[in-house]
């Protein structure tokens, strides 16, 4: 059982049921009515939907807000003032203090802005899932990341130096770098995207540093992708470096609603700072547990930019666990991690397919590099899934025997008849925030 000290607030992880969902109420009520009076855009968007915040009484009331989306608070920025948050801020731009954007892989980035209390709160999101696994003021945690305008692991920087950790920014330097620092300083921590681990122990390798002897990392963090819940990948990780992989869920618009604990049977929902509702991607009403749902995310206590339903368009699955996780929380899991996007999962010759079902069976062949592509594009009107591998410099005398297992594993979790296409080892793109492997070309024609 774990200990129950891995509760940062044990008053809101262990609070009954009832009472959460009466405190949720509360604070739904709360920035509903703080964005109707103090944000044109949500103003004008509550009151097109004839919604008032004394119309918002019970759960069942919140089905009637309408769902926020990325393009119209990308709208609500353009040739709007204040520059350059547009009609999105609730405060004078004097009181910004930390300054994000989204991405920007699907369009023109979001801007956004907190103020120093956000930045509180953002923290604080952060230390209830790091301490959830242990990690504690000893820890020495290595942040190989950019640094620069993705929000990414600027929450994890400021909640290791909330629970009293040593912080050590690995901004803008090389991954070789990075790898001979994280054993030089003897880190224990480590919190980065799942592709870049799988780099920085390739890289460690390279220049003769073992990652399970020489460097005494034991807690592994991983966001912006969903490999750490997918479970080839994650033990692809953990065997590289001899350490717990722990996933985490977020967004710039809703950073880190749920989170693994110790325990690593699912991942919370972090029912006291958001309200996360995952509901049928068709009829857009609650699904039970067990069930595959889209995520909707209200942040209950960021105010310089509110988010209120905010449709994330990622997929989950709520457990069908009865049994309440032995780590103490009342809060809901969710299993399996992100199951794919709305937007990527599509039916290929008739089926389901989701991309995140081609790195499960990639990432279970020992005989390949941690690195791949998926292509799926349109022959003779006939739909084809493309998969570019590489493989490992030890086994290029095996490439029909390797070819035959990966494509066998293949059809295993995709249902479908995937190509394979093999390339030099070292050819194909490195990624040290989120990869971006998946192209379906027939959405071009």
């Amino acid at each position: 059982m774990a200990d129950k000290k891995d509760l940062w607030n044990p008053i809101l992880e262990t609070m009954p049921l009832e009472d959460l969902k009466k405190l949720q109420l509360h604070k739904f009520k709360r920035i509903f009515t703080y964005a109707y009076n103090n944000s044109p855009f949500y103003a004008r968007k509550f009151q097109k939907a004839g919604i008032k915040p004394e119309d918002i009484q019970t759960h069942e009331d919140i089905q009637k807000v309408p769902f926020t989306v990325k393009e119209e608070m990308r709208q609500a920025q353009e040739g709007k003032e204040p520059f350059p948050f547009g009609e999105l801020l609730t405060v004078p731009v004097e009181e910004v203090t930390e300054y994000h954007q989204t991405t920007g892989t699907t369009g023109v980035p979001v801007r956004y802005a907190d103020t120093w209390e956000d930045w509180e709160w953002f923290s604080e999101l952060w230390a209830y899932s790091m301490y959830s696994r242990g990690f504690r003021a000893a820890d020495r945690v290595y942040i190989p990341f950019p640094y620069h305008l993705f929000i990414a692991f600027w929450g994890g920087h400021y909640g290791s130096e909330k629970i009293g950790a040593m912080v050590i920014p690995g901004g803008s330097t090389s991954t070789e770098q990075r790898v001979r620092e994280m054993a030089d300083l003897k880190c224990t921590t480590t919190m980065c995207t799942p592709t870049y681990a799988l780099s920085l122990a390739e890289t460690a390798k390279k220049i003769g540093i073992d990652p399970v002897k020489d460097i005494p990392i034991n807690k592994i963090f991983c966001a912006g992708e969903p490999g750490a819940s997918i479970p080839a990948t994650k033990k692809r990780i953990a065997d590289a470096w001899g350490a717990k992989v722990y996933d985490i869920h977020g967004a710039t618009e809703a950073p880190l609603w749920a989170f693994e604990c110790r325990e690593q049977k699912g991942l919370h929902v972090n029912e006291a700072m958001a309200l996360v509702e995952i509901l049928n991607p068709e009829t857009f009403e609650p699904v039970g547990p067990g069930e595959i749902g889209t995520a909707i995310v209200t942040t209950f206590d960021r105010y310089a930019m509110p988010t209120i339903r905010f449709d994330l368009k990622d997929l989950v699955r709520l457990s069908a666990d009865t049994e309440p996780c032995k780590c103490g929380r009342t809060w809901r899991m969710i299993v399996g991690g992100i199951i794919g996007r709305r937007d990527d999962i599509s039916k290929v010759r008739g089926v389901l397919f989701a991309p995140g079902s081609v790195e499960e069976a990639v990432r279970r062949l020992p005989e390949l590099s941690d690195e791949f592509e998926l292509v799926v594009y349109k022959k003779d009107d006939y739909d084809q899934i493309l998969v570019k591998v590489e493989a490992l410099p030890e086994y290029q005398q095996d490439l029909e025997k390797v070819r035959e297992r990966l494509v066998r594993e293949l059809r295993n979790t995709t249902q479908l008849r995937c190509e394979v296409e093999f390339h030099p080892y070292g050819s194909l793109p490195r990624y040290e925030v989120k990869a971006k492997r998946f192209k379906d070309l027939r959405k071009a024609h």
